[in-house]
């Protein structure tokens, strides 16, 4: 048999983050009791009627430009018919033939281009609980329609990926545009984006596609990667045996590593979709998509190329800076207090700063980028050592402390008096005859042993510098 290649598509919903619910005033909040956030509307009671909510409509055109689509010029909605107990209206509210963008698409790392075929706006159905708080309840499922209307884009991908890392970086490249965005905070232990994977093999070279068979219950993008990794080896293992697939949806079972089947696959016609005729169709004007346009942010490829070229920074640190916009901004408005060195305030970041505060934390926690930038300065300047700006920097950070009062109020100005430190080098040599002796007779290496005394004797308080060439000097 010819060697087999993969062909994966991406079916990715995100909730947008408006602060009410796409068809209804209700609260779009995660996290409150169950079933109070809802009204007639978003329980499908009869005779309300959906007023269509503009903020999630300018979010999902924000993120379709950012992505690179192509805005249609009418769009309407229509009605998804199926039945599941967490879809009171017995039908979903979602775009058919006239989504909101087509085309677009993310380029990897590699050069590979994964197109985007449409998004489009829905509603969100509610949840169900499987877990039970007791014996007694173990045989009941129960209903959550807090999130019922919550709105959504689904972000469908041409079968354009081969492999399961190509699929990993594509949501975590598209996680990352949505949220320097502020589309959605992609939260995806609450539920803000999930995903389903669609996926068919083939012998390598051949234009025609094979039986696709989609993956659902991918709680993150790991999941994603080691449940594709495994359903490709099923496929070509099935296939290689001489039996025949079928088109159907499987579930990941994480515990068990490995997907089962759930059902049939369903085909649009199934749904019966129809234009909802309680929503007209409508045209957005060229003038509020380019204002839309406007507000979108410099993104993580082009911001890091541009930390590279203007600050001088490697390619790494600039990955790692931009790795959330909360990040970024820290590092540029930290650069902007102490211009004359980008370089050093990049290292303390990735080495230091990401130590204390995780990168998704950033922006949610008081760090001050000026504190910071005073740090960095005051090293470069001599007035305190590294040594000591490690010393205070949790403090500097977790307490919002300025940095030069913590170095006033604790003393812990450097010595940098020549005789102070000459004091205590011979002290170092006199109590040191034998390491003394190695270095003089050529081993070298002692020196630095010999600094480290230094600077415990002087509670590394001594400037490292004067340090090494006073030392040097009396030796």
């Amino acid at each position: 048999m010819k060697t087999m290649e993969a062909v994966i598509g991406l079916e990715v919903h995100v909730q947008l983050a408006t602060r009410t619910k796409i068809f209804c005033s209700c609260p779009n909040r995660f996290g409150d009791e169950p079933n109070t956030n809802i009204c007639p509307t978003c329980l499908g009671l009869p005779g309300a009627l959906p007023v269509l909510n503009r903020r999630a409509v300018q979010l999902a055109i924000k993120a379709a430009l950012a992505l690179e689509g192509e805005i249609a010029e009418t769009m309407k909605f229509d009605r998804k018919n199926y039945f599941y107990p967490d879809l009171p209206k017995g039908y979903q509210i979602s775009q058919f033939d006239r989504p909101l963008s087509s085309g677009g698409g993310i380029t990897l790392s590699n050069g590979r281009r994964v197109g985007l075929k449409r998004i489009h706006l829905e509603e969100d159905a509610g949840k169900l609980l499987h877990t039970a708080e007791s014996l007694d309840e173990s045989r009941f499922t129960r209903v959550d329609l807090n999130r019922a209307g919550t709105p959504l884009i689904e972000i469908v991908t041409n079968p354009d990926i081969r492999t399961p890392e190509e699929a990993y970086e594509f949501l975590k490249t598209l996680k990352l545009t949505l949220e320097y965005c502020e589309v959605s905070d992609c939260n995806m232990e609450e539920g803000s984006l999930r995903c389903d994977a669609n996926v068919s093999v083939r012998p390598e070279g051949s234009s025609e596609l094979g039986v696709k068979i989609e993956i659902k219950n991918l709680n993150s993008f790991k999941a994603v990667q080691s449940a594709l990794r495994f359903e490709i080896e099923r496929q070509k293992r099935e296939l290689r045996a001489g039996r025949t697939l079928v088109q159907e949806t499987r579930l990941w079972d994480a515990d068990r590593k490995m997907t089962r089947s759930m059902r049939g696959k369903e085909g649009s016609e199934d749904y019966r979709y129809f234009p909802d005729p309680d929503l007209v169709s409508f045209t957005v004007s060229r003038e509020v998509i380019e204002e839309i346009e406007r507000e979108i942010p410099e993104l993580p490829r082009l911001r890091a190329a541009r930390f590279v070229e203007e600050y001088g920074i490697p390619e790494t640190d600039a990955g790692i800076l931009t790795s959330t916009r909360a990040l970024g901004d820290f590092f540029e408005e930290a650069v902007r207090s102490y211009p004359e060195n980008p370089k050093g305030i990049a290292n303390w970041i990735t080495a230091e700063l990401l130590r204390e505060v995780p990168a998704e934390e950033m922006g949610k926690r008081e760090v001050s980028p000026r504190h910071l930038a005073t740090l960095v300065r005051l090293i470069d300047s001599r007035t305190i050592t590294g040594k000591i700006a490690k010393k205070i920097f949790p403090e500097v950070v977790r307490e919002g402390k300025d940095p030069e009062k913590l170095i006033e109020e604790r003393g812990l100005k450097p010595i940098s008096d020549s005789a102070a430190i000459e004091a205590f080098c011979r002290e170092v040599i006199d109590a040191n005859p034998g390491p003394v002796e190695e270095y003089r007779a050529g081993k070298t290496a002692t020196f630095g042993w010999l600094v480290g005394q230094v600077m415990k004797a002087s509670k590394g308080k001594a400037d490292p510098r004067s340090v090494n060439e006073i030392l040097r000097r009396l030796l």
